[in-house]
């Protein structure tokens, strides 16, 4: 029977091209639309490498300090300094790994021997880093606990670095400079897009090579940031108890001096983090869940309109049609099921279509689409994979829009069409 209800609904379309081409278009434009939407959305929290284990972290990118001296109301923000990290961070147990890094990527100078020096991303980070993040590594290892500690100019480099500086991958064990410091490649790991959070680079050092971990102002803060993962989400409420204790006894410390930390609800889940840009501003996500409600909304609503304008002209032209088959008794359930199932294959095609499109527009004109991390120098996309663009969960939504696309368009229009009168739909008369 359904195979029935599918010949006739194709049949019904085939009749009608112009108009079935038009509602076709219509709904592939607002799947297109609410794809490419949830694709800028899960590039921002879903996991991919290296970032994989998004939905097991718990992330700190600034702190919030106040000092007696600056007034009641009167705070200072920005990132971490290693005296805090060593404090809080590196006195965690319940976490699987911790990692602290430079709160933002910097442009240093490279080059070897002979050849010109040219510009290049590092990010400075701790050992931990390498259990926080799932790198490919082609050749060679991170950096140890032991070299981080020991301050060694050690790099991990990528390896289209790697190529450009050596024309080969195989570099472990080989100088280069940084900045005019001679520092030796360890590892070489697969070039990583700029559309991650928090690792991208070219060059990965330890920052007890360089200056950074001396760097700091108000005594506590300074310019690094900190992810802690999970074993498993259930260990959130944990990490963050043992978090708060830590920065309370630190606070204990600070208030000494006439500082205090604010916590801002901190530490955040990647999508929390994600929305949640700005060092002086705590989480709103009820608001970032309205914003997506009616974006979606709207996106929704259109097409719906569009569709259902669609099937009423084309139940007006078939009143005659409807009227004969009802006089041949066919009843008002088989006439709302083929109905319905034109309006399905519609939307189920034109969803097909959407989601091809989303997915070439993303590939094809990605740098328009997505835009990189705002404090690199790369502001073409780099390394962008099917895999990142495309999740099942994603394409399971798309079909749900379909069919509440096919609900509001065609449940209607159906039925008041099953119920016009015989003898006026066979004369044509309303």
């Amino acid at each position: 029977m359904k195979i029935n209800y599918l010949k006739q609904a194709w049949a019904s379309l085939r009749q009608q091209p112009v108009v079935s081409i038009v509602s076709v278009i219509g709904t592939a434009l607002a799947i297109f639309l609410i794809m490419v939407v949830v694709m800028i959305d899960e590039l921002m929290t879903a996991p991919f490498a290296p970032e994989s284990n998004r939905d097991r972290w718990l992330v700190q990118k600034w702190g919030t300090i106040a000092n007696e001296s600056w007034g009641a109301d009167n705070t200072s923000n920005g990132p971490l300094g290693y005296n805090t990290i060593k404090q809080v961070l590196y006195r965690m147990e319940t976490p699987e790994a911790v990692t602290a890094f430079s709160c933002n990527p910097g442009t240093v100078s490279v080059s070897v021997v002979n050849q010109p020096a040219f510009g290049s991303i590092e990010l400075e980070t701790d050992d931990g880093f390498w259990k926080v993040f799932d790198f490919t590594f082609i050749e060679g290892k991170p950096y140890t606990k032991e070299d981080f500690e020991a301050g060694l100019t050690k790099a991990v480099i990528t390896e289209s670095l790697a190529r450009r500086l050596f024309q080969t991958s195989d570099v472990v064990g080989r100088e280069f400079s940084i900045n005019h410091a001679p520092y030796t490649v360890c590892g070489v790991v697969e070039d990583v897009s700029n559309l991650v959070s928090y690792c991208y680079a070219d060059l990965w050092v330890p920052f007890t090579s360089t200056n950074k971990a001396d760097f700091s102002w108000c005594e506590y803060m300074g310019s690094l940031s900190m992810i802690m993962l999970a074993k498993d989400k259930s260990d959130f409420p944990e990490i963050r108890e043992e978090h708060r204790r830590l920065f309370d006894e630190l606070n204990k410390e600070a208030a000494a001096k006439g500082y205090k930390f604010h916590d801002m609800e901190r530490p955040y889940t990647q999508e929390v983090a994600a929305y949640t840009p700005w060092a002086n501003m705590g989480p709103d996500m009820a608001s970032v869940y309205k914003k997506k409600f009616i974006t979606f909304l709207i996106l929704l609503i259109v097409p719906a309109v569009n569709l259902s304008s669609m099937t009423h002209s084309r139940l007006v032209r078939r009143r005659e049609e409807i009227g004969v088959r009802r006089a041949f008794g066919a009843r008002r359930s088989e006439i709302i099921m083929n109905l319905f199932m034109e309006s399905l294959v519609i939307t189920v095609i034109a969803g097909l279509i959407g989601l091809g499109l989303s997915l070439l527009c993303g590939l094809l004109f990605a740098d328009s689409i997505f835009t990189p991390s705002i404090y690199s120098d790369n502001y073409t996309v780099t390394s962008i994979s099917i895999s990142a663009l495309f999740h099942w969960s994603t394409f399971g939504w798309a079909m749900l829009f379909c069919f509440i696309l096919n609900l509001l368009s065609a449940a209607l229009p159906s039925i008041n069409a099953s119920k016009v009168n015989i003898v006026n739909a066979i004369s044509g008369k309303h």
